[in-house]
């Protein structure tokens, strides 16, 4: 369920680092997707991002606060591009979601979060059919990999 709750409320009982990591990951969202449409999901206690694809809406990211840290995530995470293994997710055994985790905006690396938001958004725009095909590779590519 979607809820018409102000972000600034809905990150008003977190911490002050946590709220100013949320802000920081929230601008760089909206720096590389000025199209996206911001929401709060009550439900899930997210922050959600989606990209408009034609006359809909495709959802992408979240940025989820806690009182220690805050994620930023990504609904297709295990298709992107993560040559330095930073995103988080595969140890909880997700199938599909790969976040990253802050307790500061000073850990947070503009850059990186640019290009993990850009791959997002492309891999969540791409078909159905087209994310099945990029899996189909991540599996064959992860079964040639010898044991460790």
């Amino acid at each position: 369920m979607i809820d018409p709750l102000p972000v600034e409320v809905f990150l008003e009982p977190y911490p002050p680092p946590i709220r100013a990591a949320a802000d920081r990951l929230r601008l760089i969202v909206k720096r590389a997707v000025p199209d996206a449409v911001e929401r709060i999901r009550l439900g899930w206690r997210i922050i959600g991002y989606d990209v408009p694809v034609g006359g809909r809406t495709r959802y992408f990211a979240w940025i989820g606060p806690e009182p220690k840290h805050v994620h930023i995530g990504f609904e297709h995470g295990v298709l992107m591009a993560d040559p330095n293994r930073r995103l988080e997710g595969a140890h909880l055994r997700l199938k599909k979601v790969r976040y990253l985790t802050f307790t500061s905006v000073d850990q947070i690396d503009d850059r990186e979060i640019l290009a993990f938001v850009r791959d997002a958004v492309r891999i969540a725009t791409l078909s159905r059919g087209e994310r099945m095909g990029l899996a189909a590779e991540a599996w064959e590519l992860v079964e040639a990999e010898p044991p460790a």
